[in-house]
């Protein structure tokens, strides 16, 4: 390879054919062009006749310039030009191309695939074989024999290569290797998910033992973040976050996802400095906590990236120990009675001896005032209630009279005997529920005025007796108490389930305590019981559900207390096991036991990042030129030669022109390449942009982001075709940092945490469109209500952003505001989220503009809600509002593009009446 700057030539002994043109220009000059035939008379032939000498004619200079040039884009365009080549292979040995094809590489997968298929482009352009190794195992095991591909065929296996949803195996990978025949002398490059891990450094030195070694990685702060399934707590899920390096502040936030795909709530995360591992609490109501079908990281799309739930963290089945049936001849008088109506409405209620329950899955266990536990009872339920579980006893005649002997599984000592306080043979009166203390699991709940106790088991004083008070009674004494037991807790309420001690059983307040108690349980225990699970969903490689490979197997049954945890692999994928009407979720996170960023490698290894490829390559601009060329020279020949009729050679002049133009913009293709990375050249997108008109989008750099903004503004831009006169083409991405902004009246900017604050030159472009004329709608993309004076992450982000900005006073949108008349009327502007403020500029702060606000600030995440697939169909769901939500989010963007568009035209409307009596009509 020829290297001359940012140009090489792949084929340069092909430059010697160069050579050659000076014969070819001579030879042009002396062969002419063939005579012209002229119809006329013969005689014509004698007058004039002298004798003379003849030479012969020249073909003209530009048609000899002509046809070097098309040599000359011949020659070179068959040396194969490259422009801005990537280093080249050294040495001639084989190339050793090993990918981590892990579950952690797949946030930046095209960009592994785009930076193999480069190499093997440049093996393909050398002539030298590839070896091609992936560290994920495979479901068809490890090859019996490393075999040399061509990089044709090895380019056919990368394109197909997808990201797998469990971890890779480099120590595997190290001992198969071990084992062949590997090269004498090769040039390695290892494309590395930036984690490190058993077998990182001795595969490395493996590799450089073969020859020069490059390992590409991303920066340890960027390597994806594992998601671990969420623990259970009173109201709602605790998400706990880890990452591979500790170093530096990091912001997140985690989703709560439906199975329908609706996001039911987004939490942000912040990992501290010197913190590996971060949590957040996720609250919701009951009825949205168990439509709840997994947990997952915003934006970074990988199988350690999302944590599955599962029944364990939904509806509770609960256990109420009982000797008879559910059918009773005096329900009204039993507490299994009041149990079971109280429970059944939000919970499977399962009734039976404590040995049956206890060999069943249960979350919470009943235990009313029915008798005393054996030994062999209360061993089994304590290891029950440590391993997770939640028991819920209730006092009574029983438990007043027992024993201390006899009161195991009791959260705090009692008194024996029972208090009365209500009779003809006592002086008190009913005691009344105080209100519930703030770290109650019943705080919030609203105490019914007529709720009183007549009767009530004593607890005995201690220094954390309050500590251990779920609620109260006004003079103080203790009605729930509740400790920990391990992993479980141990609750019991100090008066009967039934109305012989209290009338809290008839009341509603006793079913909103029971369902706070149940849904502090963790859910089902053990979970795989005694049969196997098959696979009924599993994750692929970017967390998506999909249908279960071949390869899955089913989930082999549990072997009890101390079993290894579940390692996903080919034959056991992450996903859903079990049957549709029970799944058991088998997660990533847990069998990542060693998650650190990649250490330091062996000396003399060189380390490199994913660059966005700029290896450009020049062959079809450079024949495309010579054949436009060749096309040009075709006519003039036939014009020269007379045989196109006089009556069309001004029209094949004109197409010479335009072929000469056309050929010769081509066969200058560094001028064209030599923005990398632009638009296609400022020319070409000022024509895209103004050739009609179109709605703008900020490129973020995120990419999942900007095609949700294209989507966005592609599914609005079909909305206007159908419902107004305006008539726009297709969106366009722009970027603030090179393109011009002017073309555009609209410019949706999306709020991401990745971007980066702006250069003074896209600050002076950004606050001259403002001046000029533009609109610019910025979108936090957070949930709920967004103030000026807020501190969500979208709102942190834009004000980063916004420094150096102009940015005018702002105000919430008025309710005269044109922008709730433009087109529809409306009182609030939802997107995919709604309830909360939209800001414009203060009437008083208008620069002209039409009166038309130059910014426009919101966190609804619009381009989702207006976002549509190719079927047209919503790619995203509306939270909670729906379809009806989404229709109102389209009425928005109408109303927003007709307001940027026309300006002040619905408030003019006021003066018509005025005008039209000034004209007497």
């Amino acid at each position: 390879m020829l290297t001359l700057g940012p140009l090489a030539f792949a084929a340069p002994w092909i430059l010697l054919a160069l050579a050659v043109l000076p014969v070819l220009i001579w030879l042009l000059r002396v062969v002419p062009p063939a005579p012209r035939r002229i119809a006329f008379p013969a005689i014509r032939l004698l007058y004039g006749l002298k004798p003379r000498d003849e030479t012969s004619s020249t073909t003209p200079w530009w048609l000899i310039l002509l046809r070097v040039l098309l040599a000359a884009l011949i020659v070179l365009a068959l040396a194969h030009p490259l422009l801005n080549p990537r280093a080249q292979l050294i040495g001639g040995g084989p190339l050793v191309l090993v990918i981590d094809d892990g579950w952690a590489a797949a946030r930046d997968w095209p960009q592994r695939q785009q930076a193999a298929e480069e190499l093997l482009d440049q093996a393909e352009r050398a002539g030298r074989p590839v070896l091609l190794l992936t560290t994920a195992p495979a479901a068809t095991g490890l090859p019996e024999r490393l075999s040399p591909l061509r990089a044709a065929e090895a380019r056919s296996l990368v394109q197909a290569l997808q990201p797998k949803p469990w971890a890779s195996d480099r120590a595997a990978l190290l001992g198969w290797l071990n084992g062949q025949a590997l090269p004498a002398s090769a040039e390695s490059f290892w494309l590395s998910d930036g984690l490190g891990g058993p077998g990182a450094l001795a595969l490395a030195e493996t590799l450089q033992r073969l020859g020069a070694l490059t390992v590409m990685s991303v920066p340890p702060s960027t390597v994806p973040q594992l998601a671990f399934p969420p623990e259970s707590e009173i109201d709602g899920l605790t998400a706990s976050l880890a990452r591979a390096d500790d170093r530096g502040v990091l912001d997140g936030a985690v989703r709560a996802v439906a199975a329908d795909g609706r996001i039911l709530a987004r939490e942000t995360v912040r990992f501290e400095d010197g913190e590996s591992r971060a949590e957040t609490r996720i609250v919701l109501p009951s009825e949205l906590r168990n439509e709840i079908a997994r947990l997952e990281i915003e934006d970074q799309a990988t199988a350690g990236g999302v944590a599955l739930i599962d029944e364990r963290w939904r509806r509770r089945p609960v256990g109420l120990v009982s000797q008879t049936s559910f059918s009773d001849s005096q329900p009204l008088l039993s507490e299994l009675h009041y149990l079971d109506q109280a429970l059944s409405p939000f919970s499977e209620v399962r009734r039976g001896p404590l040995e049956m329950l206890m060999a069943r899955e249960l979350a919470v266990m009943l235990l009313p005032d029915s008798g005393t536990l054996s030994v062999s009872e209360q061993a089994a339920l304590r290891g029950w209630v440590e391993a997770g579980g939640v028991l819920l006893r209730f006092a009574g005649p029983i438990l007043a009279a027992a024993e201390p002997s006899d009161t195991a599984l009791i959260p705090v000592p009692l008194r024996q005997g029972g208090r009365l306080l209500g009779g003809a043979l006592s002086w008190s009166q009913p005691a009344r529920l105080a209100a519930f203390p703030p770290e109650s699991p019943f705080a919030g709940l609203e105490i019914p005025p007529d709720v009183a106790v007549q009767r009530q088991v004593l607890a005995q004083p201690a220094l954390d007796l309050a500590d251990r008070s779920w609620a109260t009674l006004e003079d103080g004494t203790p009605l729930v108490t509740a400790a920990r037991e391990g992993d479980g807790w141990v609750v019991l309420v100090h008066t009967t389930a039934n109305p012989d001690w209290s009338n809290l059983p008839l009341s509603g307040l006793f079913v909103q305590m029971l369902q706070r108690i149940v849904a502090l349980s963790q859910g089902v225990q053990g979970g795989r019981g005694d049969q196997p699970l098959p696979p009924v969903e599993t994750l692929d490689g970017f967390g998506r559900l999909v249908t279960p490979p071949n390869s899955a197997q089913a989930l082999p049954p549990s072997t009890g207390p101390g079993e290894e945890p579940i390692r996903p692999g080919p034959t056991l994928p992450p996903g859903f096991y079990g049957t549709e009407q029970s799944r058991l979720a088998v997660n990533l996170a847990p069998a990542i036991t060693d998650f650190r960023p990649l250490g330091a490698m062996p000396s003399g290894v060189a380390l490199t990042g994913y660059q966005k490829g700029e290896e450009v390559d020049l062959r079809p601009a450079l024949f495309t030129g010579a054949l436009l060329l060749l096309l040009a020279d075709l006519i003039i020949s036939m014009l020269l030669r007379g045989l196109i009729p006089s009556g069309t050679r001004r029209a094949g002049g004109t197409a010479v022109a335009l072929l000469l133009a056309a050929g010769l913009a081509t066969a200058m293709p560094g001028a064209a390449f030599a923005q990398q990375g632009a638009q296609q050249g400022n020319d070409s997108f000022a024509m895209a942009a103004s050739l009609s008109t179109r709605l703008a989008y900020v490129r973020t750099g995120d990419r999942q982001l900007d095609s949700t903004s294209e989507a966005g503004l592609a599914g609005l831009t079909r909305m206007l075709e159908r419902r107004t006169a305006v008539e726009p083409g297709q969106p366009m991405g722009v970027d603030v940092e090179r393109d011009d902004l002017a073309f555009f009246p609209l410019l949706y900017w999306p709020i991401g945490t990745s971007q980066q604050p702006l250069s003074q030159t896209a600050i002076a472009r950004v606050n001259n469109y403002i001046k000029t004329g533009g609109t610019i709608l910025f979108d936090t993309r957070d949930q709920g209500e967004v103030g000026i004076g807020g501190a969500t992450p979208g709102i942190e982000r834009l004000r980063v952003l916004a420094r150096g900005l102009d940015i005018p006073p702002l105000e919430p949108v008025p309710p005269e505001h044109v922008l709730t008349k433009a087109f529809y009327l409306m009182d609030s502007f939802p997107g995919r989220w709604t309830g909360g403020t939209v800001w414009v500029e203060r009437a008083d702060a208008r620069r002209g503009n039409d009166e038309v606000s130059s910014i426009i600030i919101g966190g609804h995440d619009w381009a989702a809600a207006w976002a549509q697939d190719a079927s047209s169909r919503p790619m995203f769901p509306a939270v909670p509002g729906g379809e009806v939500q989404r229709e109102w989010a389209y009425r928005f963007g109408v109303n927003l593009v007709m307001y940027a568009l026309t300006g002040n035209y619905k408030a003019d409307q006021v003066h018509i009446p005025s005008i039209l009596e000034r004209l007497g009509q």
